[in-house]
């Protein structure tokens, strides 16, 4: 990703969605901790991408209940160097004003802003003409003007063209062993999420100049760079005395008879 964007002259930024355990990423119960709200993480510079680099696995080794899951603690420990973003309709802040929990996700940008710091932290707002983001943006604004936290416009990509909603469709029904014709399956509500351009994002957002823009500011102050030239391997510490390829050996001996 990285190379092919430098070779067509376009910026990237590096960044991962995370899911964030409802209780703590130790916890894994069936009733308590199925559900999980989507964060968005992005690499500000390169202690930002390896710290997501320590988020991530330790959402997949620590966390994995389902899905790589992360929480606040983790977040907390490995926060320098990364603008967080607020999410989608599924992050938690949005979920709580669709519960109607507007104390709690007013608590939840203050954890956040908390963790991040005040010029790491933006409310995200998404148009996709659902009628539950119309209401979720309203309330965003509300707390961006209250909290002075900034907004940033995206936009949920899950296909490039908006023509390709279609094939996208038939991949969903792929992927969750279904057929096109059945009423009640996983389904996008419209052929919104595609790769809109900076044109279809100013007319969505025209009484919201500023996040537009701040897509634009969190872009430019994105600045990840890697050193492709050399291979990068791990320093592994040795027992006293082992050489790298004895001390292998013998780990795979003692694997092998644990396993066989």
């Amino acid at each position: 990703f990285y190379k092919a964007c430098l070779n067509e002259k376009i910026h990237p930024v590096i960044g991962c969605e995370v899911y964030v355990a409802p209780r703590g990423l130790e916890k894994k119960d069936p009733i308590y901790d199925k559900e999980r709200a989507h964060l968005i993480l992005l690499a500000e510079n390169n202690l930002g991408y390896k710290n997501l680099m320590k988020i991530v696995s330790r959402g997949f080794i620590d966390g994995f209940y389902y899905k790589p899951r992360v929480d606040h603690d983790c977040l907390s420990e490995y926060s320098e160097g990364i603008i967080c973003l607020s999410a989608c309709i599924a992050g938690e802040i949005p979920q709580m004003i669709l519960n109607n929990n507007l104390a709690g996700a007013e608590e939840r940008c203050l954890v956040y802003q908390n963790i991040f710091g005040k010029d790491h932290f933006f409310l995200e707002i998404q148009d996709h003409r659902l009628r539950e983001e119309a209401l979720i943006n309203e309330r965003l604004i509300q707390l961006s003007k209250k909290l002075s936290i900034p907004l940033v416009a995206t936009n949920d990509v899950h296909y490039v063209c908006k023509e390709d909603s279609e094939n996208h469709d038939i991949l969903l029904c792929i992927q969750t062993a279904a057929t096109v014709s059945e009423e009640k399956r996983m389904r996008f509500p419209n052929n919104e999420f595609y790769l809109k351009s900076q044109e279809e994002m100013s007319r969505l957002f025209a009484d919201l100049p500023e996040a537009i823009e701040n897509s634009n500011r969190i872009a430019r102050r994105c600045q990840v760079s890697f050193d492709l030239e050399k291979t990068h391997l791990p320093q592994f510490e040795l027992p006293p005395g082992e050489t790298a390829g004895n001390y292998l050996r013998s780990l795979c001996m003692a694997g092998m008879e644990k396993k066989y």
